[in-house]
């Protein structure tokens, strides 16, 4: 349990409230009845920072989304989005906010660009939102702008929900589960309109099930487990603080090995020092974000059930 302590150190440090950050969350804690979903999570975002939050089901990752966005009132801790308590924010405020739900019911009759015509009014009392067929170029609708939204495709429903999500040109993107639907291509463009958010300093916080997605777009990746953030960090760092085993593959006379090993340099290094030229077709695989994101997760459940029993024994 020392690392989750490590990290929730570390998460109090990097986001004292008041600074310029975007998102600050300190000691956020949310009970319901008896059971305690959020236990202490602490961390930040800035301008422009993509930020990926995983967990496995019922870490609390929906919870913790729908108190930054006002939706639910917290137990206890400190919160503030865009320099404003959500629990709290006005229309103005939240109009510097957009969100991609994983679904959304609207009217099946609508047309696509009437749709996202209409919903650009809400906007315009507090900021300027997107034309609308300039959005529906960017999210790759522009076939599709005149039919109605019940004739749409998953895939290019989920791509107007994006574009609702992002039609007052928000300051904060929340993402939930945002390509699910999504062909190869789809989420390819997908992928290269959140770098192009990002690169005009909208913030985006992302929650999904997809490894390799999180780990191509976040620019950082908190893990939450038991109601805490127990890893803080880009993917390559939680890599490396997992020291978790690399495969390195290679070829001596035509005769194929595999050998796994936690420090790939050395071996490497001895492996030449011993054949020499022999070697070839050498290839090293480093961890991936999903074997470092299970070796998190399967080591805190595991550390938190010695603690269990650790604390059984002692209270017999």
């Amino acid at each position: 349990m020392a690392v989750v302590d490590e990290v929730d150190q570390r998460a109090r440090e990097d986001s004292p409230l008041g600074t310029e950050n975007v998102i600050e969350v300190r000691d956020l804690r949310m009970r319901y009845g008896t059971t305690d979903v959020l236990t202490g999570v602490s961390f930040a975002a800035g301008a422009g920072e993509v930020v990926a939050l995983l967990g496995p089901n019922g870490a609390g990752k929906t919870t913790t989304i729908e108190i930054l966005e006002g939706f639910r009132m917290r137990s206890a801790g400190e919160v503030s989005v865009l320099g404003a308590d959500p629990a709290h924010g006005d229309e103005k405020w939240r109009a510097r906010l957009g969100i991609v739900l994983q679904s959304w019911r609207d009217h099946g009759k609508w047309r696509v660009r009437e749709l996202l015509a209409h919903l650009g009014t809400y906007y315009t009392p507090f900021r300027d939102p997107w034309a609308a067929d300039e959005l529906i170029e960017v999210v790759g609708l522009s076939e599709h702008a005149g039919k109605r939204v019940s004739q749409l495709s998953g895939g290019q429903r989920r791509r107007l929900d994006v574009a609702i999500g992002i039609v007052g040109r928000p300051e904060l993107l929340f993402l939930d589960e945002p390509t699910a639907g999504f062909d190869p291509e789809a989420r390819r463009e997908f992928h290269d309109l959140v770098h192009k958010l990002a690169d005009s300093k909208t913030t985006i916080l992302l929650t999904t099930h997809d490894l390799d997605e999180a780990e191509k777009l976040a620019d950082r990746i908190l893990i939450l487990a038991g109601g805490s953030i127990i890893a803080n960090g880009s993917a390559d760092q939680l890599a490396r603080r997992m020291s978790t085993e690399a495969e390195v593959r290679w070829t001596i006379d035509g005769q194929r090995f595999v050998h796994a090993t936690v420090d790939a340099t050395p071996f490497v290094r001895e492996l030449f020092a011993e054949h020499g030229a022999a070697v070839e077709d050498l290839e090293v695989r480093l961890a991936s974000l999903e074997d470092t994101y299970m070796s998190m997760v399967r080591g805190f459940e595991g550390g938190r059930t010695e603690a269990v029993r650790e604390f059984e024994e002692v209270t017999r």
